[in-house]
């Protein structure tokens, strides 16, 4: 039996993260998603992040590297100018020092907050709900910038993102691409040539950003972005869409348990000689040609899940409350699958990125009701006695494959 995906329970369309970033979500995936930017007004974004969030995460989480990072005349700022250590009973040595951040601000350096959908639980929550309707791991930065400012130069970014305009307003300049949907392994840099000859023409979009404004950027176009009169905060969502390359990395994976794709070459081969090369780049290339026909789906998809289902950790839990109500788990009890938990359900097991968990056949059916979301009441899961289903459930949010509901 072939493996069922279980996504987890459906966003909420009045609540949907996508359309507040995009408006209409058809329109936006025919006319821009991975085609051309975006700019929309879309209303205030504080509640996802403010500023005064951002002085709570400088001076009262503990923020260490690389959590912030500072720039400055589109240079990184090294971090031992704005950490130090944590003090008595914590052998701590970066984490952010608030006074050494205030004088790198009051010096026009832009703070650069990373993994803020690791840290920030409105952003975590926001994340893990755009996450599911993209199809998509998102990452959360978030960028302070003085007035008249600037953090980098004009560059591209190997994701897309969402920009969304927080406090102040920021002057962007777009231009279009001079290397279109690139890899990860293809950053800016070595195209640095071309990003400034095309950034010292006409830009495709010059506007400024005002507080509630929207910009979405797919990757490879390149943008530049300065504070104007007053101190700017924008949060850029970061998307990690998969590529056609992800499906070819792969395929690679799977010639390599060809024995002709492994084979040596033979004594002596210089492989810098086109003409020595040639007759073993014909024999290797069949080879491959032959060992890509012979893909399956179901194999191609199960080689992609530890990278696609671990991009994006899924929604937080709570450990010691997860642990008391395992213990205290009664017929009555709701419990609903973890949120942004990836999964894939077989007979007589739950496959996640890192492990695989068995159980009886007999429990499929309720394995089944469990995982359908959004919540279930232990007592009525098909299929088992009462004894059983505690056993099942239990063991389930023991695993952090379910939380309460």
């Amino acid at each position: 039996m072939p493996d069922r995906l279980v996504p987890g329970a459906a966003p909420d369309p009045q609540g949907s993260a996508l359309r507040r970033c995009v408006g209409d979500p058809a329109e936006f995936e025919r006319a821009h998603w991975g085609v051309r930017p975006l700019l929309r007004r879309a209303g205030r974004h504080d509640d996802l992040l403010d500023l005064a969030a951002v002085d709570d995460l400088l001076s009262e989480r503990g923020l260490r590297t690389p959590f912030l990072r500072v720039a400055k005349a589109g240079a990184v700022v090294p971090g031992k100018a704005f950490t130090g250590g944590a003090g008595l009973g914590a052998e701590v040595s970066d984490q952010i020092r608030d006074d050494k951040v205030l004088e790198q601000l009051a010096g026009g350096a832009t703070l650069i907050f990373q993994g803020l959908h690791r840290v920030w639980p409105p952003l975590q929550a926001f994340c893990l709900d755009l996450a599911r309707e993209l199809g998509c791991a998102v990452q959360a930065n978030a960028y302070l910038t003085p007035a008249g400012n600037q953090g980098f130069a004009t560059h591209y970014d190997t994701h897309d993102v969402f920009v969304l305009q927080v406090a102040g307003v920021k002057h962007w300049q777009v231009h279009e691409p001079v290397h279109p949907d690139p890899l990860e392994r293809q950053p800016w840099g070595g195209h640095a040539d071309e990003v400034a000859a095309t950034a010292s023409g006409a830009p495709y979009l010059d506007h400024v950003l005002d507080e509630g404004d929207v910009l979405y950027l797919p990757r490879g176009w390149l943008h530049a972005a300065a504070a104007v009169d007053r101190t700017s905060l924008h949060i850029t969502l970061g998307l990690r869409r998969p590529t056609r390359y992800s499906i070819v990395e792969a395929l690679l994976g799977m010639a390599a348990e060809d024995p002709q794709l492994r084979a040596g070459l033979p004594l002596g081969l210089d492989l810098t000689d086109p003409v020595a090369l040639a007759p073993h780049l014909a024999a290797t290339a069949q080879a491959l040609q032959d060992a890509v026909a012979k893909a399956d789906a179901d194999d191609v998809a199960r080689r992609l899940r530890p990278a696609q289902w671990t991009a994006h950790r899924p929604g937080p839990i709570r450990p010691v409350a997860q642990a008391a109500f395992a213990d205290a788990l009664t017929a009555d009890s709701l419990v609903r699958p973890r949120p942004g938990l990836h999964l894939a359900l077989g007979e007589g097991r739950v496959e996640l990125a890192d492990r695989t968990i068995g159980y009886p056949p007999e429990c499929d059916y309720a394995v089944q009701a469990l995982l359908a979301g959004p919540a279930v009441r232990v007592g009525d899961l098909p299929g088992l006695d009462e004894q059983s289903r505690l056993v099942l459930v239990r063991r389930l949010l023991r695993e952090a494959v379910l939380v309460p509901a």
